[in-house]
């Protein structure tokens, strides 16, 4: 669609979780044109992040997920710009782990819509890597923001508390593969990938039953 564009800024920190704390890089997604824009995964920087926004209407800040990495700068960035905090329910008690005593501002559900600059994103609910992690599926720009459900090489790490694999299998199996081959998937971290790229090895997983 003409105007709206898909920036990647690449921030780095730290992930903690079940006692032990790892160096990251995360990928914070910017979806809007010119004038306004929403921001994926308010990740570590707010400050690198506002300075991409550019002075851009900020509409809403989008929470794939309650890890850490993924929402430890969204409420300075929230209070800069006035843009509310969006995370699913079910991930609020990892997100009392890192904001105690700062709630979202409002909740995602699936099959929502979110407009970004006259662009239509679509709340998918898809649990397993967290509880209440989430995908932004643009049909317009055939694109998917996969936070950590989706990797170029595979499914998102379920080895830690609040996470179960069969769970993200069944979320990618059911709500990912059914979506166009050629739809790019823009990821937590790392490389974008696309859904046909990824198909084969999932359905493996998938048709052995895990």
């Amino acid at each position: 669609m003409a105007g709206i564009r898909i920036e990647r800024l690449i921030t780095s920190g730290t992930f903690s979780l079940d006692g032990g704390t790892w160096e990251v890089e995360n990928n914070v997604w910017i979806v809007g044109d010119d004038d306004e824009a929403v921001v994926i995964d308010a990740a570590h920087d707010a400050d690198a992040i506002e300075r991409a926004l550019g002075g851009r209407t900020l509409r809403a800040i989008v929470c794939t997920h309650a890890h850490n990495d993924h929402i430890d700068a969204a409420p300075q960035l929230a209070d800069r710009t006035g843009a509310p905090i969006l995370l699913h329910a079910d991930d609020l008690p990892l997100w009392n782990q890192t904001h105690p005593d700062r709630q979202p501002d409002g909740e995602l559900i699936d099959g929502q819509g979110l407009t970004a600059a006259g662009t239509e994103l679509t709340v998918l609910h898809t649990p397993g890597h967290t509880p209440g992690a989430v995908c932004l599926y643009a049909p317009a720009l055939a694109a998917l923001f996969s936070g950590d459900t989706l990797f170029a090489g595979g499914p998102g790490a379920t080895g830690r508390s609040y996470s179960d694999f069969p769970t993200i299998i069944d979320s990618i199996g059911k709500r990912l593969l059914a979506l166009p081959g050629d739809t790019t998937v823009h990821t937590g971290h790392g490389e974008t990938t696309t859904i046909g790229a990824e198909a084969p090895h999932l359905q493996e997983w998938i048709d052995r039953g895990f």
